[in-house]
C-alpha cells in the first residue's frame, strides 16, 4: 500500500513538473525545438505552433524534413548544423533564416543552436528562433529613410552642413561643397568660423554657445570664405541638432546663396536712383541755373571797362563762389547717381553724406513751401557702409517725406549719437500712416501712392539696406499729423575698410 502511494506521488509530481516545463516554455516569446539525436522533434513550444500554425500531434516526433520545407532546411543547412551541435557539444553561431508557413506570410528568423545535456551526456539539441521580422523591416525602413533623407539633403540648392557643439563640421552637402570649392572630407577638417569673416567670428560663436538656450533658429547673414579666398554672401538659419535622448549635441546651418539676390538688389537700387533723379531733374536744373546766372551777370559787368577794381573783385568773387556751388551740386549728383560696384564697405561720416543729400532735395521742398529743419552734432558722426547704399536710404526717407506734404508744412533731420549707435530722425507732418497700413509699408511692392506714381520698392530697399548694415530702421506715424522715421546703425570710432 505504502509503495503504491509513494507511486502515486511520484506520477503526481512529475505531472507537475511535466506541466511546468510546458510552461515555460510556453512562456517564451521565442520558438523553442527540443531535437534529439535522430533528428526528431521531442518538444516544441506554443510560440513555434502558432507561427508554424501547427499542431502538437503533427510535429511531435516527426522528423525535420517532415516539419520544416525541404528548401529551408538545403539553404541554411540546419541538419548538419545540429549534428556538429550534438557531436561537438559546443553552440552554432546564430544566423538569419526565412521561413514561411502555408498561407502565413513570409517570417525572418534569428536562429542559434545549443546542445542539450543529461547527466553529462549530449541527448540533443535546442533550437532558438527569435522572430525579427519587424525589426528587419523596422530597419530597413529607417535605412530606406536614412537614403532618402541623404539624397535630399545632398539635392538641395542650399547649403545644408551640420557641426558638433564645439563647432566641428561634421556633413557638408553637395552645394556646400559647389559653392566653396571645398571638398566635405576637406571641410570636415574645420571649424564653421573657419569659413566666416573677421568681423562675423564673435556673432557665431555666440550663436553656437547658446544654441540649445534659444527657443528659435537663429538667423544671420554671414559671408562664406571660398576656397579661392573671396566671399559669398550667404543667409544662415542656425538649428540644435538633437540626439537620441533629445539632448543638443551640435548644429545645423541651412545657408542660401544670396549671390542673385544681391545682383537683382544692386539693379533695383539704380533703378530707384534714376527714379528719384527724375523726380529732383526741374529742381537740380533750378539749382544750377540760378549760380550760373550770377555768373554771367558778373562776367558781363568785368567786360565793362568802366569798373572799379573794387567793383571788379566782387564780381570776380560772385563768379567763383557761382562755380563752387555749382560744382558741389554736380559732384553730389554724381556721386548719387553713379552705379555701386562693390560691396566692400568704408568709413563714412553721415552727418556729412545726408548734408550732400538734403542739397539734391532743397529745391524740390522748397517750391512745395516747406521748411526744413536740421541738427547736427557737432563732432563727426562716423558708421561703417556703402556710401552710396546710405545716401539712397535717406533720399527715399527724404523724398517720402515731402510727397507726403503737397501743400507745405515741416521736415525735420535729427542726427545724434545715442552710445553705442548713431540715430537719424526724419519727421515730416504730411498725411501719416493709417494702423492698417504702417504694417505693411517695408514690403516689396506695396506702396499707397496712385497707380504711376510708385512701385512700392523704395522702403522695401530702404530696410534691406540698413539690415545690411546691421541696423534698424522704424517708423511711427499719426493719421493726418505726420510720420516719424528712426534709422539707427552702429557707430564705429576707427579707419579702414571691410
Amino acid at each position: 500500500m505504502e509503495d503504491k502511494t509513494l507511486k502515486t506521488a511520484g506520477q503526481e509530481l512529475s505531472g507537475r513538473y511535466e506541466q511546468l516545463y510546458t510552461m515555460l516554455l510556453d512562456a517564451i516569446p521565442s520558438s523553442v525545438l527540443l531535437i534529439d539525436q535522430n533528428m526528431c522533434i521531442v518538444s516544441a513550444n506554443r510560440n513555434f505552433l502558432e507561427k508554424g500554425q501547427r499542431t502538437l500531434a503533427n510535429t511531435i516526433g516527426y522528423r525535420l524534413e517532415e516539419v520544416f520545407p525541404t528548401v529551408i532546411l538545403d539553404q541554411m543547412d540546419i541538419t548538419k548544423r545540429i549534428r556538429q551541435v550534438i557531436e561537438k557539444n559546443h553552440p552554432a553561431k546564430g544566423e538569419r533564416m526565412t521561413y514561411r508557413a502555408p498561407g502565413v506570410p513570409i517570417r525572418i528568423y534569428y536562429y542559434s543552436i545549443l546542445p542539450f545535456t543529461w547527466q553529462g551526456k549530449v541527448e540533443g539539441a535546442v533550437l532558438l528562433m527569435e522572430d525579427v521580422t519587424e525589426q528587419v523591416r523596422l530597419s530597413e525602413e529607417v535605412r530606406r529613410v536614412e537614403r532618402h533623407l541623404g539624397s535630399v539633403v545632398e539635392s538641395a540648392s542650399d547649403l545644408v552642413l551640420s557641426t558638433d557643439k564645439k563647432g566641428r563640421i561634421l556633413t557638408w552637402n553637395a552645394a556646400a561643397e559647389r559653392l566653396s570649392g571645398y571638398p566635405a572630407a576637406e571641410a570636415r577638417e574645420h571649424d564653421f568660423i573657419d569659413f566666416c569673416t573677421d568681423e562675423d567670428r564673435k556673432d557665431i560663436q555666440n550663436i553656437f554657445s547658446r544654441i540649445d538656450t534659444r527657443k528659435y533658429a537663429q538667423m544671420k547673414e554671414c559671408p562664406l570664405r571660398t576656397k579661392q579666398e573671396t566671399f559669398i554672401p550667404v543667409s544662415w538659419v542656425f538649428s540644435p541638432l538633437k540626439d537620441s535622448s533629445n539632448q543638443t549635441a551640435g548644429v545645423v546651418a541651412v545657408g542660401r546663396d544670396l549671390t542673385e539676390r544681391r545682383k537683382f538688389e544692386t539693379e533695383l537700387h539704380q533703378s530707384q536712383k534714376f527714379a528719384a533723379l527724375g523726380v529732383m531733374a526741374g529742381g537740380i536744373a533750378h539749382e544750377i541755373r540760378n549760380p550760373l546766372a550770377i555768373c554771367s551777370s558778373s562776367a558781363q559787368f568785368l567786360m565793362e571797362e568802366d569798373g572799379t577794381p573794387e567793383f571788379r573783385r566782387e564780381c570776380a568773387e560772385k563768379i567763383h563762389k557761382g562755380i563752387q556751388r555749382t560744382s558741389a551740386i554736380i559732384e553730389n549728383l554724381l556721386k548719387y547717381s553713379h552705379p555701386s560696384t562693390t560691396t566692400r564697405t568704408t568709413l563714412v561720416n553721415l552727418a556729412s553724406l545726408i548734408r550732400e543729400t538734403l542739397t539734391l532735395v532743397a529745391y524740390h521742398a522748397n517750391i512745395l513751401k516747406i521748411d526744413m529743419k536740421t541738427s547736427f552734432p557737432r563732432e563727426p558722426i562716423m558708421v561703417q557702409g556703402a556710401a552710396t547704399l546710405l545716401q539712397q536710404v535717406f533720399m527715399n526717407l527724404f523724398l517720402n517725406a515731402i510727397n507726403a506734404m503737397p501743400n507745405g508744412g515741416r521736415l525735420g533731420i535729427d542726427v545724434k549719437m545715442d552710445h553705442p549707435e548713431v540715430r537719424v530722425r526724419v519727421t515730416d507732418t504730411g498725411c501719416g500712416i493709417s494702423p492698417g497700413e504702417i504694417g505693411k509699408i517695408f514690403d516689396p511692392f506695396y506702396t499707397t501712392s496712385i497707380v504711376g506714381q510708385g512701385t512700392g520698392l523704395g522702403l522695401s530697399l530702404c530696410y534691406s539696406i540698413i539690415k545690411q548694415h546691421r541696423g534698424t530702421i522704424e517708423v511711427e506715424s499719426v493719421e493726418s499729423r505726420g510720420s516719424v522715421f528712426t534709422v539707427k546703425l552702429p557707430a564705429r570710432f576707427g579707419g579702414g575698410e571691410s
